[in-house]
């Protein structure tokens, strides 16, 4: 699933083409990519956010999403942990409202191409919008998504603490740690007053938005802390040298066009980022810890793998 360093690359690569265009158009060829859009006139989550929607769900929610979005002018992306956004300019005519935005979640394999209007079709397109730029002239913007685990929606926006709005979808999770409004004190104490393992600790979108399986290693493998360290036997250094990884991880990975495995990360022209190379735990079981040589170790966890050096990051408890 992409985490953060990839969704930030999107909205990065989004930003200019998008901010201050104006919507031409929007077909909706899969309505199943709209699960988690709700049309006006009906309470949230009607129809639930499942793969299987009815036919006619599929149709009414397709045919109020390309309503409510064709006309409208699109301003910057932004982006918190795992989800993006576009917030629309206010709309005189009143059909989504003065504090909407176009909410994006990638889900497992979900992408936001920027085309040319002529481009040949991308695989797996869900939802294209074609938009016109003032600077860039006529563009499409394609929503591909080969698993559909991954959905567009129009959300209305809520204000957050202690500045800005996001989407009501999004307002539960916390803000990520590359938020200049991040609580650095707050994630300190929630990661030390638990006993939970500090894997799913950095799991919880509750406590730190963004992270996911692949940079959850990454940070554990850097402060030679174990998956399944309580958090309660962090101290509080470590806990800071944690939140300190964690950020250096992000960086690193931001600069190198997020981690792709396969095809299903790209960014918006379709590009893969290369972080792969550069990651010491994650997806390296049975291969020599770069840093002391024991072999990587693999192990279950919640349906996927954790990967650790059983060396350098014992278990403490």
């Amino acid at each position: 699933m992409p985490e953060l360093p990839e969704v930030e690359v999107v909205r990065a690569g989004l930003a200019p083409a998008v901010t201050g265009a104006r919507v031409l158009a929007v077909e909706v060829m899969d309505p199943r990519a709209l699960k988690r859009h709700t049309p006006l006139g009906e309470g949230p989550g009607l129809g639930g956010h499942g793969r299987t929607l009815s036919e006619e769900t599929g149709r009414g929610r397709a045919a109020d999403f390309e309503r409510r979005l064709t006309g409208r002018t699109l301003t910057a992306p932004l982006r918190r942990g795992k989800f993006l956004w576009i917030p629309l300019a206010v709309d005189t005519g009143g059909l989504a409202g003065p504090d909407t935005a176009l909410l994006a979640h990638l889900g497992m394999s979900g992408q936001m191409l920027l085309r040319a209007t002529d481009a040949v079709d991308d695989r797996h397109v869900r939802i294209r919008t074609w938009i016109e730029h003032p600077d860039h002239g006529e563009l499409r913007l394609d929503f591909s998504d080969q698993r559909l685990f991954g959905s567009l929606a129009l959300d209305a926006l809520t204000p957050t603490s202690p500045v800005g709005s996001i989407p009501a979808q999004a307002a539960h999770i916390a803000r990520d740690p590359l938020d200049p409004h991040f609580d650095d004190a707050g994630f300190l104490t929630a990661i030390r007053s638990r006993s939970v393992g500090a894997k799913k600790l950095l799991l919880d979108q509750r406590i730190v938005s963004g992270v996911g399986n692949i940079y959850a290693d990454e940070t554990l493998w850097r402060a030679r802390v174990h998956p399944d360290t309580p958090g309660s036997a962090v101290s509080q250094r470590g806990a800071v040298a944690l939140l300190h990884h964690l950020r250096e991880v992000f960086g690193q990975a931001l600069s190198e066009g997020g981690t792709s495995f396969d095809e299903q990360y790209v960014n918006v022209n379709g590009q893969a980022g290369y972080f792969s190379h550069s990651l010491n735990a994650y997806g390296r079981g049975g291969e020599a810890c770069p840093r002391c040589g024991t072999a990587i170790k693999r192990v279950p966890f919640g349906g996927r793998s954790s990967h650790y050096c059983p060396r350098c990051q014992r278990l403490a408890r």
